[in-house]
C-alpha cells in the first residue's frame, strides 16, 4: 500500500503500480476499493474542530476596550443614565460582531476547497469504466482523463496520448503542462512534476490514464487547507492600536485616582479625622467621573462608520473589502508580493514577437502589421508576406478557435495555439476562412515527447503539410528556410542563426515555438514521422508571452514613490518571471531572483536575512509562498499578498492583508483574502492603499480629537479636586467639576459628530510620498503627542479660570460654564484637527464638518432653552459674563492652536535646512 512519504514522480510507472496494489487495465476490485475507502477516509477535504459560532461571539468580549466600555455601560446605568448606557450598550455590540465575522469566515475557507473536489469522474473498476463520485476515489484507482475532465485526485501518470492540464489554480502556470510518463528527479519541485496530475486542476488535451496516488487531506489541496487551518489570525494594526489606547486610558484613570486617595488620605491624617463612608463614596464618585471622562465612548462607533465609508468608496473602485479593518491596515502596507498570472500579467497568451528572413519583428496583438526595428518600404512588404505565410502556417497546424464575444476576442482551445491565430487575424489572415480552404486530411498530434504537430491539408493548390513546435526539434527536420529573396537552403550557418535568436528570445521570457511547411507531391497511404516529418521549409519563429497590463507599469512606479516594496512571486519559469518584471519595474540592477528549488536550499533564517534583496521568485510551491510572507514579517514588515489561485490560500491569509481576483480568482483565495479586486487590476490596489492612508490619516486625526478632550477632561476633573474645590471649601459629593453625564454629553455628543465629520477629511498633498508606517509604530507617535501637549496646554488654563471665575456664584453655575465652555471649545478644536501639523488655511476643512459644527451649536442652544433637558444636563441659563468666557475660550484656543502649529511648522524647517 501507499506511504505518505513515497515519491511518486521520481518512481517508474510500472514501481508505482505494484506499490499501489493495483493494475493498469482491470484496475481495483469493487471489494478492494471499498476496503481502501474504509482504510483511508473519503476523498474530501477535511473542516477541523470548529468552534461554535457563540463562543467565537463571547471571546469578542475579552477585548480590553470592549471591557473598558462594558464598565462604562453599568457605571451610567447606575448613575440613572438609561439612554447613554443603551448607546454605549449599541457601540459594543456593533464592535463584537464585527470581531465575530473576522473569526468566523475563515472556516468558509476549507468549505470553498471542498467545493472543489466535488466533481464525478470515471475510474476503472474490474476491468470495467465506471463513473464514481470524487468523494469515493481511494489511492490505487485508475483515473480515465480527458478534456474537460476536472482532476479529483492526486495521481501518476501511466499513459498520455498529448495530455495537457491547466494547473495554475494550484501552481500558477499561466500555459497548460504537457504530461509525460518517465519518472523525474526525486528533489523535483511541484511545478516541474510533469509526469503528475495534482487535484483540482483541469485537463485541456488529449487523453490518458494515472494511478490515484493520495487523497483527502494527504493531496496537496489537503496540505493547502491543512496549513489554511493551522494559521492563526493576528490583530490588525488597528486593533493593536486601539488596545494601547485603552491600556494607556487604564493606566492614566489608576494612577490619578490613586494620587487623588493618597491626596485625601493626607487631608484627612492632617485633619485628625477618621476614615468614613462619606470619604469612600466621594472616591467612587471621583472616580466614575474619571472613567467617564477617560473613555472615548465614541471611538468605536466613529472608527466603524468611517472604515464602513472606506468600504463603500473602495467598492466604488472596484475593490471589495471583506473586513472593516482590512480598509486600514492597506494603508499600513510595506510589501506586496503579488502573483504574476491574471495579476501583473492579463492572463492570456499573445504573439509578441517574430524571427522570420534573419530579422526580428514585433507582432502587436492589436496590430495588422509587422514593425521590423529598420525597415524600407520593401523590406515591409516582403517581411508582412513572409509573416502571412508563416501566420497562416501556424493557424493550419493549430485547433484553437477565436470567437468574438461581448468582452472581446475568446479563446476556445489550446492559450497557445489561441496566441498565433491571434496573430494570423492581426495581420489579416482569417483563421476560419483559411480552414475551410485548407481541408485538414491527416494529422500526427503533439505530445510531449515529440514536441510537435504536424497536419496535412488539401486545397486547390494541392497537398501541404505544416508542422509548428520546439525550434531545436522542428529546425532539425528542415532542410531549407524562408529569407528575404525566397526560399533558401538551410545551411549550418543558418541553423546557428535561428537557434541563437531562439536563445535570445527565450532570455526575453518568450515562449517560442518554430513554424514549417512542405509541399506534399500526393497524398499519403501512411501518416507517420518517416513518411511525413522531413525536407520541410523552416518559416520562421514566434515568440510568445502573457503580457503585463498595460497600467501595472505606472501602478509599480507609484508604489514606490510610496516607499512600498513590490515583490513578484509565481510558478512560472524563472526567465518569464524576469522578462516581466523588468518590464513592468519590478525587478532593478542589483535586486535577487531565486526558483523554488533555490529556496527550498535555505533555511527560515537564511530566508530572513535575505528576503530585502529578493524581487523575483520563480517556480515556487505553495508553502514558499507562505515562507516568504512569513520572512517578511519577521523583518517587522506589513505585507500584502495577492493572488488568485488555491496555492495562494495560506499566504493570504497569513499575510496582514489578502487581495484575491473577483474575475479569474477561486472561491479558495477569495475566502481567504480581505479585499477581493473585482477588475483583477495591480493599480486598484494601489488606489486601495491610497484611500487606506487617508482613511489611517483620518482616523488618527478624530483619535487624537478625542483623545483631547479626554485628556483636557481629566487635567480639569484632577486639578479641580486637588487644587482648586478644596481650596474653595468645597468638600465631600460637591468635588466634581464637571458631572457624569455632562461628560457623557461631551464625549458622545459634541465631540461624536465633529469626529465623524473628521473621516471624511479630503487627504492631505503628500499622502502617497511618505514613507509606510512602522509595523510597530505606537499610536502615541510624536505628532500625536505634540499635538495633544498644545491642546492641554491651551485649552487647561482656559478652562480652569473661567471654572474658577464662576464659583463665587456656586458650584452649579461653575460647572454650567465649565460644561458650556469645553462644548464649544471642543467645537473649535475640530476646525484645528483637520490637520495636526498643516494650517487650516492648507488643509481645507469638508463641509460635512461645518455642518455639524454648526448642527452641535444649535443643539446645545436648544437644550440649554428647554428646561427638561436643561435640568437633565445641569445647565443654568447662561449670562452675559457666561456667553463672554465661552466666546473668548473658543476663539483664543483656536488661534493659539494654529498659531503653535505654524511656529513647529517653522521649527522643523530650519531643523531641515540645518540638517
Amino acid at each position: 500500500m501507499a506511504e505518505k512519504l513515497v515519491h511518486w514522480h521520481a518512481l517508474d510507472s510500472s514501481e508505482c503500480l505494484r506499490l499501489l496494489g493495483t493494475d493498469l487495465e482491470s484496475g481495483l476490485s469493487i471489494e478492494e476499493a471499498a476496503r481502501r475507502l474504509q482504510i483511508h477516509g473519503p476523498n474530501v477535504i477535511e473542516q477541523g474542530k470548529r468552534l461554535s459560532p457563540l463562543k467565537i461571539l463571547l471571546r469578542q468580549f475579552t477585548n480590553l476596550m470592549i471591557v473598558i466600555l462594558i464598565v462604562a455601560t453599568a457605571i451610567s446605568a447606575a448613575l440613572g443614565e438609561i439612554l447613554d448606557s443603551i448607546v454605549i450598550l449599541v457601540i459594543v455590540f456593533l464592535a463584537a460582531v464585527l470581531g465575530f465575522w473576522q473569526e468566523f469566515r475563515s472556516e468558509r475557507i476549507v468549505e470553498a476547497l471542498r467545493k472543489m473536489m466535488s466533481p464525478a469522474c470515471s475510474v476503472i473498476r474490474d476491468g470495467v469504466m465506471v463513473r464514481v463520485r470524487g468523494e469515493e476515489v481511494v489511492p490505487g484507482d485508475i483515473l480515465l482523463l480527458e478534456a474537460g475532465d476536472k482532476v479529483v485526485a492526486d495521481a501518476r501518470v501511466i499513459e498520455s496520448h498529448g495530455l495537457q492540464v491547466y494547473e495554475a489554480a494550484l501552481t500558477g502556470e499561466s500555459i497548460p503542462v504537457a504530461k509525460t510518463t518517465d519518472p523525474l528527479p526525486q528533489e523535483t519541485p511541484i511545478p516541474d512534476r510533469t509526469n503528475m496530475v495534482f487535484a483540482g486542476t483541469t485537463v485541456t488535451n488529449g487523453k490518458g490514464k494515472a494511478v490515484v496516488t493520495a487523497t483527502g487531506m494527504r493531496m496537496e489541496f489537503g496540505r493547502i487547507a491543512r496549513e489554511v487551518l493551522e494559521i492563526r489570525e493576528e490583530k490588525t494594526p488597528l486593533e493593536r492600536r486601539m488596545e494601547e489606547v485603552a491600556r494607556s486610558l487604564g493606566k492614566i484613570i489608576l494612577v490619578v485616582i490613586a494620587v487623588i486617595a493618597m491626596v485625601e488620605l493626607v487631608e484627612i491624617s492632617l485633619l485628625g479625622e477618621e476614615l468614613s463612608t462619606p470619604f469612600l463614596i466621594k472616591i467612587f464618585m471621583f472616580a466614575v467621573s474619571l472613567a467617564v471622562a477617560a473613555v472615548p465612548e465614541a471611538l468605536p462607533a466613529i472608527v466603524t462608520s468611517t472604515l464602513a465609508v472606506g468600504m463603500w468608496i473602495l467598492a466604488k473602485r472596484n475593490a471589495v473589502a471583506r473586513s472593516m479593518a482590512a480598509v486600514e491596515t492597506l494603508g499600513s502596507t510595506e510589501v506586496i508580493c503579488s502573483d504574476k498570472t491574471g495579476t501583473i500579467t492579463k492572463g492570456e497568451m499573445v504573439a509578441r514577437e517574430a524571427f522570420i528572413g534573419g530579422r526580428f519583428f514585433s507582432v502587436p496583438n492589436n496590430s495588422t502589421s509587422p514593425n521590423p526595428a529598420e525597415a524600407g518600404q520593401q523590406l515591409l512588404y516582403q517581411a508582412e508576406a513572409m509573416l502571412k505565410r508563416l501566420a497562416l502556417a501556424a493557424v493550419l497546424s493549430s485547433d484553437a478557435v477565436v470567437r468574438r464575444g461581448a468582452k472581446g476576442n475568446e479563446v476556445y482551445g489550446d492559450p497557445t495555439e489561441g496566441a498565433l491565430v491571434l496573430m494570423a487575424e492581426a495581420l489579416g489572415v482569417n483563421h476560419q476562412e483559411a480552414r475551410l480552404r485548407n481541408r485538414r486530411v491527416n494529422e500526427i498530434p503533439f505530445s510531449s515527447e515529440r514536441k510537435r504537430m504536424t497536419t496535412i491539408t488539401s486545397s486547390d493548390a494541392g497537398f501541404v503539410a505544416y508542422m509548428k513546435g520546439a525550434p531545436e526539434v522542428v529546425v532539425n527536420l528542415c532542410d531549407r528556410v524562408l529569407a528575404d529573396g525566397g526560399e533558401e537552403e538551410l545551411t549550418g550557418e543558418w541553423r546557428e542563426r535561428v537557434l541563437r535568436a531562439n536563445e535570445e528570445m527565450a532570455s526575453r521570457g518568450l515562449r517560442v515555438l518554430a513554424v514549417a511547411e512542405k509541399k506534399m507531391p500526393q497524398p499519403l497511404h501512411e501518416c507517420s514521422e518517416e513518411t511525413v516529418e522531413s525536407e520541410f521549409t523552416l518559416l520562421g519563429l514566434v515568440g510568445i508571452i502573457d503580457p503585463p497590463r498595460l497600467e501595472v507599469k505606472e501602478a509599480v512606479e507609484k508604489c514606490r514613490a510610496a516607499k512600498i516594496r513590490p515583490i513578484m512571486i509565481t510558478g512560472d519559469h524563472r526567465l518569464t518571471a524576469l522578462a516581466i518584471a523588468r518590464e513592468v519595474g519590478m525587478y532593478r540592477e542589483g535586486d535577487l531572483a531565486v526558483t523554488g528549488a533555490e529556496l527550498a536550499k535555505m533555511s527560515d533564517e537564511e530566508l530572513e536575512r535575505n528576503v530585502e534583496k529578493i524581487s523575483v521568485y520563480a517556480r515556487v510551491a505553495p508553502s514558499d509562498k507562505l515562507r516568504i510572507v512569513e520572512a517578511w514579517k519577521k523583518r517587522g514588515k506589513t505585507v500584502a499578498m495577492t493572488g488568485d489561485g488555491v496555492n495562494d490560500a495560506p499566504a493570504l491569509k497569513r499575510a496582514d492583508i489578502g487581495v484575491a481576483m473577483g474575475v479569474t480568482g477561486t472561491e479558495v483565495a477569495r475566502e481567504a483574502s480581505d479585499l477581493i479586486l473585482l477588475d483583477d487590476n495591480f493599480s486598484t490596489i494601489v488606489r486601495a492603499v491610497e484611500l487606506g492612508r487617508w482613511i489611517y490619516d483620518n482616523i488618527k486625526k478624530y483619535l487624537a480629537y478625542l483623545l483631547e478632550a479626554n485628556f483636557v477632561e481629566i487635567a480639569v476633573i484632577a486639578i479641580s479636586a486637588l487644587i482648586i474645590l478644596p481650596f474653595w471649601g468645597v468638600r465631600g459629593e460637591e468635588l466634581l467639576p464637571l458631572l457624569p453625564a455632562q461628560i457623557l454629553y461631551i464625549n458622545l455628543a459634541t465631540d461624536g459628530l465633529p469626529a465623524i465629520a473628521l473621516g471624511f477629511t479630503p487627504p492631505e498633498p503628500d499622502i502617497m510620498r511618505r514613507a509606510p508606517r512602522p509595523r510597530g509604530e505606537t499610536v502615541f507617535t510624536r505628532e500625536l503627542k505634540e499635538y495633544l501637549i498644545r491642546a492641554l496646554v491651551v485649552e487647561t488654563p482656559l478652562l480652569l479660570l473661567g471654572f474658577v471665575d464662576a464659583l463665587p456664584l456656586g458650584i452649579e453655575a461653575a460647572r454650567s460654564r465649565l460644561f458650556l465652555m469645553f462644548v464649544f471649545i471642543e467645537l473649535a478644536i475640530a476646525l484645528n484637527t483637520v490637520s495636526l501639523s498643516q494650517s487650516i488655511f492648507k488643509v481645507r476643512p469638508h463641509k460635512l464638518l461645518i455642518i455639524t459644527i454648526l448642527w452641535e451649536i444649535a443643539m446645545i442652544t436648544l437644550l440649554t432653552a428647554i428646561p427638561i433637558t436643561r435640568e437633565a444636563l445641569h445647565i443654568i441659563p447662561p449670562g452675559p459674563r457666561d456667553f463672554a468666557w465661552i466666546a473668548t475660550g473658543a476663539t483664543a484656543t483656536f488661534v493659539s492652536i494654529e498659531l503653535l502649529k505654524r511656529v513647529e511648522i517653522s521649527r522643523l524647517r530650519i531643523a531641515m535646512e540645518a540638517g
